[in-house]
């Protein structure tokens, strides 16, 4: 049976029409700069096996140095599957798959640069890089540091920037909309106040894109690499950063996972950290 798939907006909407062969988390630099998640989870058919719908002309392309290209919804934001027709295979990220694919995540990739604040509690194999069978050599890290005492962060091509003190709670959010929005088995959000935030450059690249339905819930992200970056919610009087935008340990670690009932049926969740159906008492969670 067939599985669909689409973007946060609804603009790209996907069919894989042939088994899923493989499933592996990503946890490179460049993956959690684009996601804003702890890791990328990316599902793999063949070239045939993927069949766009609708949106195709919508997707955006991001040449990345070193590494392939990324493509995104120039809507909306999120990733947007793509094909290799050399190798006869396609790459989907899992976070907007709308069904089971009938696999879970079989091994870690690039472990070796995880994110700090990150824990991997699973037993699933874990690379440093790319697992053997790839034969290819791992990519050097993003190294984006700054030791002026506040929190910064950054898009993917370094053309947005931002810096922010005082984070106030970050939480594992799997409600649909963040798996759609980061493209991802879940998002990872930290909150801050707005004037304990600050843009630094690239502003005018700045794309926002708020779910017509909800009452507050929209993401920002690059016009140009389409990476996640944080949105300023002045309705809310708070900014909700991406935690993987950050360059530098935020500093404090998540405090829960929140809005599980929503979680993805093909991850499980494996750590110690409570779990609320959704939001946690703890904390006055955005309407959604």
């Amino acid at each position: 049976m067939a599985i669909t798939g689409s973007c946060l907006c609804g603009t790209l909407r996907y069919e894989v029409d042939a088994p899923v062969a493989s499933m592996m988390n990503c946890h490179c630099s460049r993956c959690r700069k684009m996601h804003g998640a702890p890791f990328a989870t990316f599902a793999t058919t063949t070239a045939d096996g993927l069949r766009w719908i609708s949106g195709k002309e919508a997707v955006v392309s991001y040449a990345v140095s070193p590494g392939g290209p990324r493509h995104f919804c120039g809507k909306c934001g999120s990733i947007a599957p793509s094909t290799l027709p050399e190798h006869n295979l396609s790459f989907i990220a899992a976070g907007t798959l709308d069904g089971d694919p009938g696999l879970g995540p079989q091994s870690h990739l690039f472990a070796g640069s995880k994110a700090a604040w990150h824990e991997i509690s699973d037993e699933l194999p874990q690379h440093v890089a790319y697992p053997p069978e790839f034969n290819a050599s791992g990519l050097p890290d993003l190294t984006r540091n700054a030791s002026d005492g506040r929190l910064h962060g950054s898009c993917l091509c370094g053309e947005v920037a931002y810096a922010l003190v005082n984070p106030i709670a970050m939480f594992q959010c799997h409600c649909s909309r963040c798996r759609k929005a980061r493209s991802a088995a879940h998002g990872a959000n930290l909150f801050c106040r707005i004037d304990d935030f600050q843009w630094e450059r690239g502003e005018e690249l700045l794309r926002d894109y708020k779910v017509p339905e909800a009452k507050f819930y929209a993401i920002a992200f690059c016009g140009q690499c389409g990476a996640s970056v944080p949105r300023v919610s002045k309705e809310r009087g708070m900014v909700v950063v991406p935690v993987s935008s950050l360059d530098t340990d935020p500093g404090m670690r998540p405090m829960a996972h929140i809005f599980v009932g929503s979680k993805a049926p093909w991850f499980e969740i494996t750590d110690e950290l409570p779990q609320y159906p959704e939001g946690p008492p703890s904390f006055t969670a955005p309407p959604r």
